[in-house]
């Protein structure tokens, strides 16, 4: 049999380890911390990724190693792919961890990106500040998520501000600069290729967020085929430049009918929950078919689809499964401000049949202002 190890303990990890066990696969998840929650799905080996000797642990007990998040230091990805196969590979991780160096690889691929520099001390903000204009955003390069490390700059007024909140963190994981961009819609496209270069997309997904965690998604989102297909042609060029094996979300603004990158997740996605019940093949089965070598699954809607994530605490789950198309998840965490606890997906067979069941399990949860925007999209506010 099989064993699959996960570097990272999330939900993530949690919905893969529930995928996989219809292919008889067994998990083994390292995390840093002992109650992370997909050690109550799989075995939980908690340790430091930097620490060899854990690390050495977690070879010897996984035939191959893949990861929940992006954060994982990258030399761990290549210590570890040295001894065992790791998807995706050790490169694909160390560019999406760098704000600056994945810029630079969508400007080279001719993927359009807003305008960005990179600031590595306070006289390089005031002159990208100048170059770039405002508003702007400055970011830390590496490690930020969910809106964490970051700062909009308004106006020249708030540059002091934005240093004196992230320029201590210059010298440690770097800081880049990027226009900001006046957006209509934020959409991701989920994608997959597999160890024989097989590549597929599942439908463009909209999101919406709310202070910089995703708040909800629509599948398919509504646009034009021109507009997908561009999305499609950047994810699939981006993952033949790095040799990608496995899933990913390129996320993208769309601002008068152009489509630009503004981030790549290299792994299972948020923003991709909702092809559990609402494709023919989920992202996390896909996954896990792609990091084994094992024929890509179909990725096809199911009808249509919309994600709810669930931050801080879970409402009451009767009114999602008292719908017909009502699918709950909860991730077994302990409730925390601005934590991710779990999320639902309702699917219907049309557009129409969705904006009636989001309007009647929004009202019964006190949730309107969730899916309003969603409503609003469907054309049913």
């Amino acid at each position: 049999m099989t064993t699959v190890g996960i570097l990272g303990g999330g939900q993530l990890a949690r919905m893969l380890a529930l995928s996989g066990a219809p292919l008889g696969l067994r998990f083994l998840v390292m995390d840093t911390v002992a109650d992370a929650c997909a050690g109550q799905c799989a075995p939980l080996l908690v340790g430091d990724y930097r620490d060899e000797a854990a690390l050495a642990e977690f070879a010897s007990k996984v035939d191959v190693a893949t990861f929940d998040f992006e954060n994982v230091p990258a030399e761990s990805a290549e210590w570890l792919a040295r001894r065992i196969p790791v998807f995706p590979n050790p490169r694909a991780l160390a560019s999406a961890q760098d704000r600056m160096v994945e810029k630079s690889l969508f400007r080279e691929l001719g993927i359009p990106v807003p305008d960005f520099m990179d600031v590595p001390d306070r006289a390089a903000l005031d002159a990208a500040v100048v170059a770039i204009g405002t508003p702007c955003i400055l970011k830390t390069r590496r490690l930020g998520y969910d809106g964490k490390g970051q700062f909009r700059i308004r106006s020249t007024a708030d540059v002091d501000a934005a240093w004196d909140a992230l320029g201590a963190q210059a010298a440690k994981v770097g800081l880049i600069l990027e226009a900001f961009v006046p957006f209509e819609r934020e959409l991701s496209v989920v994608a997959v290729r597999g160890r024989d270069g097989g590549f597929r997309t599942w439908p463009l997904t909209e999101n919406w967020h709310v202070d910089g965690v995703l708040s909800a998604s629509l599948a398919p989102a509504a646009c034009d085929p021109e507009l997908a297909a561009q999305a499609q042609a950047h994810a699939r060029a981006l993952a033949e430049r790095l040799d990608y094996v496995g899933v990913f979300a390129l996320e993208l603004f769309c601002r008068d009918g152009v489509l630009l990158a503004n981030e790549l997740a290299p792994r299972v996605h948020n923003s991709g929950h909702w092809t559990i019940e609402g494709a023919e093949t989920s992202q996390f089965q896909n996954h896990l078919r792609a990091v084994l070598g094992l024929p890509l699954g179909e990725t096809r809607m199911l009808g249509h689809a919309c994600m709810l994530n669930w931050i801080g605490a879970m409402p009451d789950a009767g009114p999602v499964l008292r719908a017909a198309g009502g699918h709950w998840h909860d991730y077994g965490k302990q409730p925390r401000e601005g934590r991710k606890v779990g999320h639902a997906t309702l699917r219907a067979n049309d557009a129409a049949e969705l904006a009636r069941m989001l309007r009647e399990t929004g009202a019964a949860l006190g949730r309107m202002e969730q899916v309003a925007p969603v409503l609003a999209a469907l054309g049913s506010l």
